[in-house]
């Protein structure tokens, strides 16, 4: 095999933009790269010249990944390449029949270029091992890939709850709205059934949540903007979250300058939604959480300030990744008991090309968020 800053590696993918990722990724370690667009074209390439490793795309019209790698380990030196799968399939019986294919690596869209390059500088080390070495490598390997498919299979069962939890939560919501236009109801009974109704649209955002952070990780999440009325979604979301603040003691008010945003309405609605219900939820009594708006040359900058004890600088950062809570003095700050309300946040602004901060309110904090002007 050819000395590793010179190895070559044939790229097959159907899309020219994961073929020029991959190109460009692995060109600048050094490695000399092939591309082919399909099953036939990387079989034609492979046996002009056996490269030292191949990056395979499963999914491709005509021959599909599965079947490219089969025929290629029918060809000379074919046996002994390293095969590295690519799919946007987060699946079991994906991953089970990239390994029955002869895969030796499997990698998930979008590509992330630290992993292709460790991934394919891993399987390059391994062909030079010894066969002692390879051995233990290979029950390294599966200890590994039993693992990746627990993963799976965790993510399956995840996505399937998720999905059957959405009916019965709709429903509990439709029946407190039925129950709310009953005439001569006493006080109490209202004020429960407001309770039931404010939780059951919280689990709800707690699952639709859920589901788009899974969306994210496969890369299938795409934001659809259009211009959106602020005015009428801000006081939606005040009106939904009004339950919740009256319980706690808070005032919701908006200042809103700029009257319009492009975004995709459904996901920036529930980004407002995740951020003044955190914002409520750690307000001291008798404070105010505050929505505003402004135009920016960046684009619609939309902030939600509470009056609670802030959070340190050190820490601003944690309190957008998945279940991470942070101590701040007496404050319990982030999202630990609600899991992914700000992780939820980021990746929808970020999908939308924007930002998110986090600042001092003076007193309180400050979460920031810009959505571009559209293009």
């Amino acid at each position: 095999m050819q000395a590793t800053e010179t190895a070559t590696i044939l790229v097959v993918d159907d899309n020219e933009a994961n073929r020029m990722l991959a190109q460009n990724t692995l060109a600048d370690e050094g490695y000399r790269v092939v591309l082919a667009s399909g099953g036939v074209e990387a079989l034609e390439a492979f046996a002009r010249e056996p490269p030292d490793c191949v990056v395979l795309d499963i999914r491709m019209p005509g021959m599909d990944g599965f079947a490219v790698c089969d025929r290629i380990r029918s060809l000379p030196d074919g046996a002994e390449t390293p095969v590295l799968f690519l799919t946007a399939l987060r699946d079991v019986d994906t991953f089970d029949r990239a390994a029955v294919a002869g895969a030796n690596d499997y990698l998930t869209k979008p590509i992330r270029p630290t992993d292709l390059v460790v991934r394919v500088r891993s399987a390059l080390k391994v062909r030079r091992l010894t066969a002692d070495l390879r051995e233990h490598f290979v029950l390294l390997k599966q200890q590994r890939d039993s693992m990746q498919r627990l993963q799976l299979q965790k993510e399956r069962l995840m996505a399937f709850v998720v999905h059957d939890l959405k009916n019965p939560v709709n429903s509990m919501d439709l029946h407190a709205q039925i129950v709310l236009r009953r005439a001569g109801l006493p006080e109490d009974v209202q004020e429960s059934v407001k309770q039931i109704r404010s939780g059951a649209r919280q689990l709800g955002r707690m699952i639709l949540n859920l589901l788009d952070v899974s969306k994210a990780d496969e890369g299938q999440l795409s934001p659809k903007p259009s211009e959106v009325n602020l005015d009428q979604l801000v006081s939606s979301v005040v009106s939904d979250l009004a339950v919740d603040a009256k319980e706690r003691d808070v005032t919701l008010a908006s200042s809103l300058e700029a009257e319009r945003a492009y975004a995709d309405g459904d996901l920036l609605r529930r980004t407002i939604a995740n951020l003044v219900e955190n914002a409520i939820r750690y307000a001291p009594p008798r404070t105010t959480v505050t929505v505003r708006s402004r135009g920016t040359p960046e684009g619609t900058e939309l902030r939600v300030a509470d009056q609670g004890k802030g959070i340190p600088p050190e820490m601003r950062e944690k309190v957008f990744s998945p279940f991470v809570q942070v101590e701040a003095g007496e404050r319990l700050v982030a999202h630990g008991s609600r899991g992914l309300g700000l992780t939820f946040c980021r990746l929808i602004v970020e999908a939308h090309g924007g930002r998110i901060w986090v600042e001092d309110a003076d007193p309180g904090t400050v979460f920031g968020m810009t959505f571009p002007h559209a293009t």
